[in-house]
């Protein structure tokens, strides 16, 4: 007999669901211990209510989630077109108020979050080495909710009560080698730093040797320059996108012949005075330099300040614009470009096609 579409997408909803809910997402299970194969994702990747209450967001993010007030707490780093940033759900917020609340906005509508504001980002460098992916840049971080003036803060998978900051949040990425090409891998060692207009967010490759070395996540106070270090100055106003070499994980430097391991003191003992070594800034090759309005077409467009609007005494012609969603053409130098936008949508097909034979058997349906 045959069966139909709306019928078939009905049995295998309800088997993707089952799927989901047979992982364990309780509070007293260390975030990064959990396992997600994208696109089976929970609800809530925390269901537990502990000393610092329940996951704010939720993770089963979509085009039904995709809004300005989307509490999605799934992020990606993909490429330097397709990234999030954690920011706050409400306004005028300070990092360490809502560490453990923060929201996805992201540089694309395909994630279902929030987007980050037209022109907030002022400069980006997109970083690839043997083991990890990085973006790094300028931003008005009001953009993000986060007050002008706020210092910041970190967010990793892990925390003191191991629900991770935020808690329940997820990170995913198609910029490492899976077999039969790029899909969604969940990221289980990042960190992201945000704060004085500043950002960095590293994604460690989960199937690298290295990767909770090279995404620490006990260096909470001493920011980007340590955690990921680059040549900042050089990035405000740029946009590129670069092969690099991996940095020594942070805290460990090179005194003369000896390989030294810096402790962060306990914030107790109040501001860090000093920090004996300047981080060396890993080489960096193939830079790729695009122009921010070529590479974010969904962003919305800054709020008009009405008040300094001028009558204008002539006409003018509109700038042309690239109205597309694929990774723009590049300025300088050929490099990598990034995976492209439908490799969920194709993996997904395959799951589908799969577990549509599964369910076929199983209930004596011929799929013809």
């Amino acid at each position: 007999m045959s069966i139909s579409t709306s019928r078939l997408l009905a049995f295998l909803s309800i088997i993707t669901l089952t799927l989901a809910q047979s992982q364990d997402t309780g509070g007293d299970v260390p975030l990064y211990t959990k396992k997600f194969t994208w696109p089976n994702l929970p609800q809530q990747a925390d269901t537990g209510n502990g000393p610092r209450g329940t996951q704010q967001g939720y993770n089963r993010c979509n085009s039904t989630t995709q809004n300005q007030n989307s509490m999605c707490q799934t992020s990606f780093l993909n490429s330097i077109n397709e990234f999030c940033l954690w920011g706050a759900p409400q306004p005028n917020t300070v990092v360490g108020d809502v560490e453990g609340e923060m929201v996805a906005y992201c540089t694309t509508k395909k994630f279902g979050t929030r987007l980050i504001q037209g022109g907030a980002l002022q400069g980006v460098q997109l970083i690839r080495t043997p083991g990890y992916i990085e973006v790094i840049g300028f931003i008005d971080q009001t953009a993000l909710n986060l007050q002008a003036n706020d210092t910041g803060g970190e967010e990793d998978p892990h925390g003191a009560d191991q629900r991770g900051n935020p808690l329940g949040g997820l990170m995913y990425s198609d910029a490492f080698n899976t077999p039969g090409g790029p899909a969604y891998t969940q990221v289980i060692e990042w960190s992201y730093f945000i704060g004085s207009g500043i950002f960095c967010y590293k994604a460690c490759d989960p199937a690298g040797p290295n990767a909770a070395q090279l995404c620490q996540h006990v260096y909470d106070r001493i920011g980007c320059r340590y955690n990921a270090p680059a040549n900042y100055p050089a990035i405000n106003g740029t946009f590129q996108s670069c092969k690099g070499d991996n940095q020594l994980p942070a805290g460990i430097y090179v005194d003369g012949p000896t390989t030294k391991t810096f402790v962060q003191p306990p914030e107790s003992l109040g501001p860090i005075a000093t920090i004996p070594y300047t981080p060396v800034i890993p080489a960096t090759s193939e830079c790729t330099t695009y122009t921010s309005a070529a590479l974010y077409t969904d962003l919305p467009a800054p709020p008009i300040n009405t008040a300094t609007l001028a009558v204008p005494t002539g006409t003018s012609k509109p700038s042309d614009t690239n109205n597309g969603n694929s990774m723009p053409a590049a300025t300088g130098t050929s490099g990598r470009n990034a995976a492209s936008s439908d490799a969920s949508s194709l993996e997904l097909h395959g799951v589908f096609m799969a577990l549509s034979a599964v369910v076929a058997i199983g209930f004596g349906i011929s799929l013809v």
